[in-house]
């Protein structure tokens, strides 16, 4: 039996089939607004397709992403280019050692009423009331000012004093880490790179890319971007994504993927036990599925397989797999371990009975 009627046949009871309703419409507008934002993106950015698409994919499931990369690799420039295509407010907060979390909430200021000399406090609102956020260089500023903006990240709300401020929707944060130049940075605590759907790496350009590249920013050429969604259709689009059907076994092989990568259960491989000090949480197997069921709508399917579940496989588990001192000593990264995974656990070949 195939993927697509397995999907059909054992979608769960929370699902609706979409293929038909009238979201057939909005997936098949979505996949026609996916290429027309890689177009307009191409304008502007040159390769980095991967990365382009799990940007996009952690925004349709209502998550947030880290963008990790060496200096250089435009990480600034498609975040802001994507708040164009896509219509949204945009700020970029540059993280500091001197950076205090109201420089990024907001704070409440003293004013006197001309009219009745009565002193009043009002709300400032702070960089962090935007649809879409870029933290740059996250690891640069302290555990506090972080902790301020994953709050928000959390709970889509700020409170400062008595009051709580409601942040706009859609809201995305998307963080960028620098893996050099480590002195005098404050690098996340596990727990908090779990708030983060995805850790998405930004490779170098290949030599084509490259020139093309140089031929671009040299020139005097200024690309014109269109609009391709705007907030209400990424709002629906959000919906939509959660009422994709998922079969059984697909759950279970997220469920699988994510336990397989905690050291001393029995579902984890030996080599587990001697590479990983920590595995993923909950957290991975529920963004597994939700990146999956977004993959599958963005390529124009109306339910999501297990192929789906590993192509997302990397940017979900490589920041939720810590590794141990053998595995930094013999030079195996979390990817590594993460790729033998998904080469050692197969899902199972589901049949009618």
């Amino acid at each position: 039996m195939t993927e697509k009627a397995t999907a059909g046949a054992n979608a769960n009871a929370g699902d609706i089939d979409i293929a038909s309703s009238e979201d057939v419409q909005a997936v098949k507008a979505l996949g026609a607004a996916y290429k027309k934002m890689c177009e307009q993106l191409g304008r502007v950015i040159v390769g980095q397709q991967d990365v382009i698409e799990q940007v996009l994919l952690a925004i349709f499931c209502r998550g947030h992403a880290l963008l990790v990369g060496v200096p250089g690799l435009a990480k600034t420039l498609l975040v802001s280019t994507l708040a164009q295509v896509l219509h949204l407010s945009f700020k970029r907060i540059q993280f500091t050692p001197d950076l205090m979390p109201s420089d990024i909430t907001g704070t409440d200021v003293l004013e006197e009423d001309r009219t009745t000399g009565k002193r009043v406090f009002r709300f400032l609102h702070g960089p962090v009331f935007a649809n879409m956020i870029l933290a740059d260089e996250i690891n640069r500023t302290p555990p506090k000012t972080q902790a301020a903006l994953l709050e928000a990240m959390q709970e889509h709300k700020v409170t400062v004093g008595e009051e709580t401020y409601t942040l706009p929707e859609p809201f995305f944060v998307l963080a960028t880490q620098n893996p050099i130049e480590q002195e005098g940075t404050y690098p996340l605590p596990e727990a908090q790179l779990d708030r983060f759907m995805f850790n998405i790496v930004v490779d170098y350009p290949s030599a084509r890319e490259e020139i093309a590249i140089m031929k671009q920013v040299t020139g005097t050429y200024k690309p014109e971007l269109e609009v391709a969604l705007s907030a209400a259709d990424i709002d629906r689009l959000q919906q939509i994504v959660r009422r994709v059907p998922v079969a059984e076994h697909v759950f279970q092989y997220a469920r699988d993927l994510a336990r397989a990568t905690r050291p001393g259960s029995h579902e984890a491989p030996d080599f587990i036990n001697e590479l990983v000090n920590w595995g993923a949480g909950p957290r991975a197997g529920i963004y597994l599925v939700l990146a999956a069921k977004a993959r599958a709508i963005l390529h124009g399917r109306y339910h999501c397989t297990t192929e789906d579940v590993r192509e997302v496989a990397l940017p979900v588990l490589r920041h939720r797999v810590i590794t141990t001192f053998n595995a930094e000593a013999a030079g195996i990264t979390a990817d590594e371990i993460v790729m033998r995974l998904l080469s050692e656990i197969r899902p199972e070949i589901q049949t009618l009975s």
